[in-house]
């Protein structure tokens, strides 16, 4: 126990001062990222050159936070932290979980049907939530003594919650630009290097790069002139929206290349933020969905549409309201309208990113995915990713693939 009662003495004086320093470019082959200190920096003992019993890790914000040399028990808090420990398969770690994992298993959360039964057993300490702000139960965590808290939260909420609890914060916030950038590599690579599982990380990186090239490779020679334009509505992001509700960057577009009519707006929506985020080595905390003007969308008149099932009672209840509007989109009166079940639950599932990818692409290019049996591909995504195939629990709890009737 010496080293967690050092950890907590460090943790406080660093909630004092703590220095900044850059992290450059996270992604790439192998495992260059997590060796030689790239992450990581023990902390060695005046004098003697001995190495001492913590070290320091940089994480998203570019904090350096003092930890443990050994991480033996964590806590997984806000966006993305309980998913990248599921990935990393470290739920074991875990000594408290949030209570949107406690309380009832749901597909939202794609870990949730494979670790919901040892999530459930765990002392409650926080509600959830992907907001970034720091809502973590501090009683509850200090009682339970972690050696590092992992949380998605903003730069302020991170430093709060050290300095409520003296027990280390390591923020791997991720907020999706395009279809898995830079920063997703960084947060993960961040949080294996904090828990010791490099190597484990590396090889669900490895997988996602393939998934990413065989996406980008089926469709490189397709002209732009021949792609059909699409529209993604009804796009859940911080809550539930109706059909004017869409997204720039839309991932599972961006993975296929496809023609989003959204995207003419990228940069008046996206680009301080993503200059701001390429400036200071920061995570992206940009906002892409946001609500389109109806008129907008006439005048776009996308080929094929995409709405999250989630909110069609939204959306059906707007056509009840609007009906003319709905009838003077061609895809809409030609039953070229399909779901595109939300990947995003405090933060994205990354399974379920890539499963929207082949997706996308089976109904943009059918020619180009014809191979793809999608039922098949998803169930290999979740193996490859969580250990198990959850398909049929991902349909069941209302994430469904398929064609849509408006008003129905």
């Amino acid at each position: 126990m010496r080293i967690k009662r050092f950890a907590l003495l460090a943790a406080m004086a660093l909630a004092v001062s703590l220095t900044a320093c850059g992290v450059g470019d996270s992604r790439g082959s192998g495992t260059a990222a997590t060796e030689a200190g790239d992450l990581s920096q023990t902390v060695q003992e005046e004098g003697g050159g001995q190495e001492s019993e913590t070290r320091m890790v940089t994480d998203v914000w570019n904090r350096q936070v003092e930890i443990p040399g050994k991480v033996e028990t964590i806590i997984c808090l806000g966006s993305m932290a309980p998913r990248f420990a599921a990935y990393l398969d470290v739920v074991d770690m875990m000594v408290g979980a949030e209570d949107s994992d406690i309380k009832q298993m749901s597909a939202r959360y794609d870990y949730s049907p494979v670790y919901h039964d040892r999530l459930k057993e765990l002392p409650s300490v926080g509600p959830g939530g992907g907001s970034g702000e720091n809502n973590g139960y501090v009683e509850q965590i200090i009682g339970l003594a972690p050696d590092v808290i992992l949380a998605g939260f903003d730069e302020a909420g991170a430093e709060e919650l050290q300095r409520q609890t003296g027990i280390p914060v390591v923020s791997v916030r991720y907020r999706t630009q395009g279809f898995l950038d830079e920063g997703f590599y960084r947060a993960m690579r961040v949080f294996a290097d904090t828990v010791g599982a490099g190597e484990r990380c590396e090889a669900v990186l490895s997988y996602v790069d393939a998934c990413r090239e065989d996406l980008a490779g089926r469709v490189k020679e397709v002209p732009d002139g021949e792609k059909q334009r699409a529209y993604t509505g009804a796009v859940t992001f911080n809550g539930r929206h109706g059909f004017a509700f869409t997204y720039v960057n839309f991932p599972p577009f961006t993975a296929v290349n496809a023609k989003n009519v959204a995207d003419e707006l990228l940069e008046s929506r996206t680009g301080d933020a993503a200059k701001t985020a390429a400036d200071t080595g920061k995570a992206y905390i940009g906002n892409d969905g946001f609500e389109v003007d109806l008129e907008q969308i006439i005048r776009w008149d996308p080929d094929i549409i995409f709405l999250d099932p989630g909110n069609m009672d939204l959306v059906n209840e707007e056509y009840r309201n609007h009906p003319d509007f709905f009838q003077s989109l061609r895809a809409v009166r030609e039953g070229h309208v399909y779901t595109m079940p939300s990947a995003n639950a405090a933060g994205p599932n990354i399974t379920y990113l890539l499963i929207n990818g082949y997706y996308a692409g089976s109904v943009l290019y059918p020619e180009q995915f014809s191979d793809i049996v999608l039922e098949e591909k998803a169930g290999e995504i979740m193996e490859e990713m969580l250990g198990a195939d959850f398909f049929e629990e991902m349909q069941q709890g209302g994430l469904y693939y398929g064609t849509i009737a408006i008003g129905g």
